[in-house]
This record gives C-alpha cells, structure tokens and sequence, in this order.
C-alpha cells in the first residue's frame, strides 16, 4: 500500500480532524473560529458557475399560505397569526443532477419556501424527507462529491456513494428513504415536505420553544418504480415541470397541509436522541403534529429565469418570533446558502425583484456587485454609518429573541461516538409491507450496480444492524441481478 499523505488546508497546514467541526459542547453550537469549515463551505460554493452548486435542476410557482389554527401562544411571528395570508414561492428540485438532468430520477427533492411577510421574507429550506444524510455539515462538500461526476470519467459513480454512506452510518436513515417508494415521487405535488432542520419559535414573553415544519401532500404519495422511471426519462426529461405547470394553468391547484411539532425549550435535554440531529426525527407520540394552516400554489411564474432560477432562498431569512437552534447542519447552512447566493448571483441579490421583500428595506450595505439602489438603502445620503445623527435607520430591540443557553468547551466533538444510528431506521423498516420491503431491496441492488464487492459488505453489515432481514433481503436482490445478467 503506498504512503497515505497528509490532509492539509489551502494554505499547507494539516487538518488534525475532517470529520467534527468544533462546537461549544457536543450538541453545539458552531463556532466561527472553525476556519476549516466555512473554507470548506465556501469553497464548495464556488465549484461550479453559473447553475447552482447543489439543486440545480428544479421547478417552481407562487401561491399563498393560510393560516387557520393557533400557535401564538408559541411565537409572536406575524405569519402566523389566525387568519393570516401570506404570499409566498416555492422551488423543488433534484440534488444531484445538472440543470439538463431528468426530473424522474431516484434523488432526494429539495422543498425550498420564501414567504413575503409583513415583518421581512421568511426562508424555510428543506427536503420531501424529514431527515439528511450527514449531522455535521463538515461533511456535506465530501457528501455532495460523491453525488457529482467522478473527475477522471466524468460520470456518477456508484461507488462514491457506498463507499461514504458505508464508512458514515448516520447515512442509513436518509439512504432508506431514498431507496424506498418515496425515493422516486412522480412530480412535485405527490409528496411531502419537511422544513427538516430543528427550528426555534419565541413569543412575547420571551418563552422559547423548538419546532419542526411539516408540509404533508393533500394530492396523496405517488411514486415510479425505477422501470417506470426509466421508460418516463426515454419520453421526457421534465415530467415533474410539465406537471406543476399544467396543473396550475388548469387550475387544479396543488396544496399542502402544514404542521408544526413543539417541543418545549427544556425537553432538548430530556430526550433519548438528540433533538437537534438532522439524521433523526422527533416520534410523533411524544410531540404530535399540530395542523397550522394551508400551503396551496396557484400561480405559474411569467419569466422562469428572473422568477424561479434568479430566487435565492437561505435558512438565514428568518422573522422576529422564528429562530434558529444548536442544529450543526443548520449553523452552517445559515452561513453557506447566502454566501452561494451571493457569488451566484451578486453581493446585492435579495434586491433581485423574486428576492425583494414586500416590507420596506433600510440598511447601510453600500456599493458591491447587483447594487440597484443607488449607493445606499437608508433614504439619507448622510447617513451611510450608524450610529449617525441624520435619523438613519436605527435598531428595534423587540425584535432580539431570548438568549440560547449553552454549555461546554470548545472541541471537535466525535459526532459518531455514542450515537445510535439504526433504531429508528429500524422503526422506518418495520412500518414498510412485504411489497415496500422487496422493492427497496431491488432499489438498493440497481445502486450498487458496479460497487466494489467490500463496499457492499461493509454496507450490509449496516443493514444487518438495522434488521437481520434488510441485510438478508438486499443481499438476495444482488445476488439475483448478478444472475440474470
């Protein structure tokens, strides 16, 4: 075996840990001193020009969000209050594939929201599934590589991908959906959507809760097997657009139930898992979904370019009464999904019409690339600084949330020690019937068409911790496309 080598940063010096960003404790949050991280996330932002690094190929339209139940007990974001309608734009998407790719393929679909609310735009940027592949976002550059095209044969490579799902099991959560029925929806409108990520709700009186956002298909699931798939792709490569489109120029509107879990701020230390990791979900019995309201879509875009692939959306955008949590993916999406926007699509993008909130704007931003505004937003060519005495915009106290509490020392903390990975993959497993079963097996042995025969292993040993029978059936899948070859 040849001499490993050094992992180095760009500037030669070596990385002692590729695997854990450093956090205050185990549960985080992140820390900005983790230059290698946000190195690692710009960079990634920079990879590819001008579609977008990751989503690239998508759909989307307008539509409007209703509020019908009550949750302001919880937060005192406007959005939320009873009766409240709120425009909004959704874009769903594929995570692989290029902006050419086809719809109909087996890939996680993006859900990305932006509501235009009273008090500024609100993003909510999730998946059709309620958990990721990874928990640390110092993986998610090395994650998406092996999702891209291999660098010497510029092709998707099988192999990349059991190699890092196999040699990371917080994976097998995401890898089961995937490979399951809802890992192929028909279109857009037959799944659901999940904001994913641990959020944060507080009220008035400063009372913090921890959220998660459900958007559950009132059109039902739909799925292609991957036959169906394949002989949808030979006819069309934009089943997905063609159907969201013609579905609202007919005025069959798409709609989707919203809820919200709660949980209350303290609860966070109580639970068996870790509530803010990606990789897990929170079991409905001991945090139900409450119905808020209605997501419906009802207007196609008039200019696809300037509405759907010039709108930027960002986990940052949030509202006072909505915030943030020690979610690591999250911490890190904050900073890397307005940073993309920023090198895609310039410095001032949110004043890009699609982006532009519906409230006024003021801030002392100044110059830079995409700046439409003259020099400056603050109404007063004095006041280009703050503090200032030229009446500029100034700061609103009610809009800081409660401080978050946090505890431990700085340090890369092993996020894969201690950490159960499989119980509720297994939960997953044991709701599927026999027929789901048997075709997620299948879908399994098409994916690893090509890999390396210890890859497979090392991922069926995976599969066997979850239960003897997913290793079991998966096994027999491949060993019976190897026999029918």
């Amino acid at each position: 075996m040849s001499e490993r080598i050094t992992l180095t940063t760009t500037a030669g010096a070596a990385v002692p840990d590729n695997q854990n960003s450093i956090t205050a404790g185990p549960r985080g949050p992140v820390l900005i001193q983790d230059y290698q991280l946000l190195e690692k996330l710009a960079h990634q932002n920079r990879e590819r020009i001008p579609e977008r690094t990751v989503h690239a190929k998508g759909v989307g339209a307008h539509g409007v969000l209703k509020i019908t139940g009550d949750i302001t007990r919880y937060t005192k974001a406007a959005v939320f209050k009873p009766g409240t309608e709120t425009p909004m734009l959704g874009r769903f998407s594929t995570v692989a594939g290029e902006r050419g790719a086809a719809d109909a393929e087996r890939d996680v679909r993006g859900f990305a929201l932006k509501f235009y609310t009273s008090e500024g735009n609100w993003d909510l940027v999730g998946n059709n599934t309620p958990v990721f592949f990874v928990r640390d976002a110092y993986k998610f550059p090395d994650f998406i590589h092996t999702q891209k095209r291999h660098p010497r044969t510029n092709l998707r490579s099988n192999t990349a991908q059991w190699d890092f799902w196999s040699l990371s099991p917080e994976s097998l959560h995401q890898v089961t959906i995937l490979m399951s029925d809802r890992g192929l929806p028909i279109d857009t409108m037959h799944m659901n959507g999940y904001g994913s990520h641990t959020y944060s709700l507080w009220n008035e009186k400063g009372e913090r809760f921890w959220v998660k956002f459900h958007f559950k298909t009132m059109q039902g699931h739909k799925f292609y097997t991957n036959a169906e798939a394949k002989e949808l792709v030979g006819t069309t490569r934009e089943s997905s657009q063609e159907a969201l489109y013609n579905a609202i120029e007919s005025g069959n509107f798409p709609r989707w139930k919203v809820q919200v879990q709660i949980m209350p701020e303290a609860d966070a230390d109580k639970t068996p898992y870790n509530p803010f990791d990606l990789t897990k979900v929170w079991p409905h019995k001991d945090y139900p979904p409450m119905d808020i309201g209605i997501m419906e879509l009802n207007r196609n875009p008039d200019d696809y370019f300037a509405e759907i692939e010039e709108a930027a959306f960002s986990p940052s955008n949030i509202v006072p009464g909505i915030g943030y949590s020690p979610d690591k993916m999250l911490q890190a999406r904050i900073f890397s999904y307005a940073d993309a926007h920023r090198y895609r699509l310039g410095t001032h993008y949110e004043q890009i019409p699609v982006n532009k909130p519906l409230c006024p704007v003021h801030n002392y931003h100044r110059d830079g690339q995409m700046n439409t505004y003259g020099g400056h937003s603050t109404n007063n060519v004095d006041a280009y600084y703050e503090p200032n005495s030229f009446n500029g915009p100034v700061e609103d106290k009610s809009a800081q949330e409660p401080p978050l509490k946090i505890s431990g020392d700085a340090y890369r903390y092993d996020h894969r020690a201690g950490n159960d990975d499989y119980s509720q993959v297994t939960a997953l497993f044991n709701l599927f019937d026999q027929d789901q079963k048997n075709r997620l097996f299948s879908n399994i042995a098409d994916a690893m068409e090509g890999v390396p025969d210890f890859i497979i292993e090392r991922q069926l040993g995976h599969f066997e911790k979850v239960h003897p029978d997913y290793a079991a059936g998966v096994r027999a899948a491949i060993k019976r496309k190897k026999e029918s070859k």
